[in-house]
């Protein structure tokens, strides 16, 4: 397996030993770079930025990250997991644990909630299915390490694998339904995109560029759509891969591929909307107004989501990776490489708000909470921010 370290956005997944010999395609890893550096001037800015309103607290111990897992909130209940196989229910309101699980696995995708279901992938293939409870449902091999949180909808569980593959299981058993195989560049980036479930079709961004759309039921292809054409000379500038989630709204799907360009395109056909030269691993978030992006370098931008126009920028964490951003009480929240959480106004990108975690970094994105929203750090803590 060929690893590389290149200057870039967000990581993604660490390899270790204990997991180096998974059947992957050589991957660029993006974790594996420098620590970024921002410039004393911007540091100087960022400390006049004041704190928000902490809610509570918590920690799932992370002895060695090799692997982003998000927290996720449903049905009242927030579940985190980490590398060495634990799983974890938390009260939303107080941060307080309700069960813990030892799965016996080294998790690499997770969590996913739904249809009272919390999922769970590891490195080996496997996907596992618990209740709310935390008792264990059933256990299902598929063909490679698991990406991503695992996504469930009108008793499907749509899991996407390292080896280019999107299953559909069969949510009361674990028993395959059908398979998707997405084309595998040479080199590809190491990520742990999930997929968007809507309408009974799952979206799903791919190496090379490409987002299709497939049946959720039996996984036939809707359409595909090219998002970004590989560019240039080399294996590495002709990387131009989907590494993070499409998002949607009832009409249009906008994706952006890293390298490459955001697109939008009308939902039901595939057709393009507009396109924008752009880079990011890490995605955009949507609301009425706008698409919000994460870019390569540390920038916010924000565009307007009718025709792709850039509505603002904001730079002041240039030099900073950035997780995908959310959108919450009219802002924009983004974590960072510094283990620091982002406040933006929707409206002309002004921070707003900045905490510190625990200084190590936060790769998954911000999760909604009722009344806020809650990050995950490399070193497993949980932080929960009030967006009043």
């Amino acid at each position: 397996m060929l690893s590389l370290a290149i200057s870039g956005c967000a990581s993604f997944v660490e390899r270790v030993a204990s997991v180096a010999d998974l059947d992957v395609s050589p991957v660029v890893d993006l974790f594996k770079k420098k620590e970024p550096e921002i410039t004393a001037e911007q540091t100087a800015r960022l400390e006049l930025v004041a704190a928000p309103q902490p809610l509570w607290q918590s920690s799932i111990a992370e002895e060695n990250m090799v692997a982003v897992l998000s927290p996720a909130f449903a049905n009242d209940a927030v579940y985190v997991s980490n590398s060495q196989g634990r799983l974890m229910r938390l009260d939303p309101s107080t941060g307080k644990q309700v069960w813990i699980k030892d799965t016996q696995n080294m998790l690499s995708g997770g969590v996913g909630v739904g249809e009272g279901m919390v999922l769970v992938g590891s490195f080996k293939g496997e996907v596992l299915a618990f209740d709310e409870t935390g008792k264990s449902l059933w256990t299902a091999q598929i063909s490679s390490e698991v990406l991503g949180p695992p996504q469930v909808d009108s008793g499907v569980v749509v899991v996407r694998t390292g080896d280019g593959r999107i299953f559909g299981l069969d949510a009361s058993n674990g028993k395959r339904k059908w398979m998707y195989q997405g084309a595998t560049p040479a080199l590809t980036v190491r990520n742990s995109s999930r997929v968007l479930i809507k309408r009974d079709v799952v979206f799903a961004g791919f190496a090379g560029g490409k987002l299709v759309a497939l049946n959720l039921l039996d996984g036939n292809v809707k359409w595909e759509a090219t998002v970004s054409r590989p560019r240039g000379t080399t294996e590495l500038e002709r990387i131009t891969d989907i590494t993070s989630l499409p998002v949607a709204d009832d009409w249009q799907i906008c994706a952006v591929a890293y390298q490459g360009r955001i697109a939008c395109f009308e939902l039901n056909n595939g057709n393009q909307i507009w396109a924008r030269d752009a880079s990011s691993s890490a995605g955009l978030a949507m609301d009425d107004t706008y698409i919000y992006m994460s870019e390569a370098r540390g920038t916010v931008i924000a565009y307007t989501k009718s025709n792709g126009t850039t509505s603002w920028r904001q730079e002041i964490l240039n030099g900073l990776r950035l997780t995908t951003p959310a959108v919450r009480g009219g802002r924009v929240v983004v974590g960072d490489s510094q283990g620091y959480v982002n406040f933006f106004r929707i409206d002309d990108g002004a921070i707003t708000l900045r905490a510190a975690t625990d200084e190590s970094s936060i790769f998954a994105h911000p999760e909604h909470l009722p009344n806020g929203i809650v990050v995950q750090t490399r070193k497993g803590g949980l932080y929960a921010y009030s967006i009043q």
